[in-house]
C-alpha cells in the first residue's frame, strides 16, 4: 500500500476463528489478497499483489482437477457471492467460530474477508446477538450440531436453519447491546479474548464476589436468557443458573431438568412451524 495506494483495493483483513476467539478486539492478525471477480488483465495491474499470487498460488492451482480453479487461478476458489451480497449493505455482522468451546457470536466489521471456518450471519441486530448467545440456542447447538473433542462444531444447516428463533423484542435488542458493549469493554481492558473470558465465566472455582467482571458477565447472561425465554412466552421456565456438567464440560448454565424442558419446547416449536409452513 505504501508503494502503491491503489493496492488497498485488493488487500483485506483476513479474520479466522483463532483471532476471533483469542484477540481482545476480535480483530484479524493477517491480511489477504482478494481480486474478487476481476479478469486477468485488470488483476495484473495491481503489481505487487499480483506478483505475490503468481508466485504463491499459481503453481498450486496448475495441478488441481477443477477447471475453474486452474483457469482463474488468481481468484479465490470459492468467493461466496451469496454471503457477500447478503451483507453488502451492513457495516458490521454477527460471526461465530465454527469450532470453539465458547460458541459465542460477536459483532465484527464488514469489509474484511472471513475464513471458511467462520459462520457469518447477515445481521447486526442486538436481538439476534442475544438470541444466538442464549442458553436456549447453545443447548440446541449441543443437541443437533456436532463436536470435535470437547469443542462445539456449529453446522448452520443442522443448527441455525432448524432453530426456531423468537420474534425480536425491545428487551432482546437492549440486552444484546448490553452484552456487546460491556463484554467488549472487559476484554479490551483486561486484554482477554473470548475464550479466556468465558473460561472464567464457566470456572466453578471462581466464586461469586471473586471477580466483579465475571460476576457481571454471569448476570448479563442470566438476564439475557430470561429475555429470550420471555420472547417465546416461556416465563415459567426455571432459569436458575449454576455450574453443571454436560458432555464432560462444566459450564455456568441451567440445571439438567431445565435443559431437557428447553429442548422439548424448542423441538415442539420447530415441528409446529414446519407444519404451519407445509399447510
Amino acid at each position: 500500500i505504501a508503494e502503491d495506494p491503489r493496492n488497498a483495493e485488493v488487500l483485506f483483513s483476513y479474520l479466522n476463528g483463532k483471532d476471533l476467539n483469542s484477540r481482545p478486539d476480535c480483530s484479524a492478525s493477517r491480511w489477504v489478497i482478494d481480486f474478487g471477480m476481476r479478469e486477468y488483465l485488470e488483476a495484473e495491474t495491481y503489481g505487487l499483489p499480483f506478483s505475490r499470487v503468481t508466485e504463491k498460488v499459481k503453481p498450486q492451482r496448475e495441478s488441481v482437477k477443477i477447471d475453474y480453479r486452474r483457469k482463474y487461478w488468481w481468484r479465490f476458489a470459492a468467493w461466496a457471492p451469496a454471503m457477500r451480497k447478503a451483507i453488502a449493505d451492513l457495516d458490521d455482522v454477527l460471526v461465530v467460530a465454527q469450532t470453539s468451546s465458547t460458541l459465542m457470536p460477536v459483532i465484527v466489521p464488514t469489509g474484511q474477508v472471513y475464513d471458511q471456518k467462520l459462520v457469518v450471519f447477515a445481521s447486526n441486530s442486538g436481538a439476534m446477538l442475544a438470541t444466538l448467545s442464549s442458553v436456549l440456542h447453545t443447548l440446541w447447538c449441543s443437541r443437533y450440531g456436532s463436536s470435535m473433542r470437547t469443542d462445539f462444531v456449529y453446522t448452520p444447516s443442522d443448527v441455525f436453519e432448524t432453530f426456531p428463533r423468537p420474534e425480536p423484542t425491545p428487551e432482546l435488542e437492549a440486552i444484546g447491546r448490553t452484552l456487546d458493549a460491556e463484554r467488549r469493554e472487559i476484554m479490551l481492558r483486561r486484554d482477554f479474548g473470548l475464550t479466556r473470558l468465558y473460561n472464567l465465566v464457566n470456572d466453578p472455582g471462581l466464586k461469586a464476589g471473586a471477580d466483579p467482571d465475571v460476576d457481571r458477565m454471569r448476570a448479563i447472561h442470566v438476564e439475557l436468557d430470561a429475555a429470550v425465554a420471555a420472547a417465546y412466552g416461556w416465563e415459567d421456565l426455571d432459569l436458575t443458573h449454576g455450574f453443571h456438567t454436560y458432555r464432560k464440560m462444566t459450564r455456568w448454565t441451567v440445571a439438567p431438568v431445565t435443559r431437557v424442558e428447553i429442548l422439548d419446547r424448542l423441538l415442539e416449536e420447530n415441528h409446529r412451524r414446519a407444519a404451519a409452513a407445509a399447510s
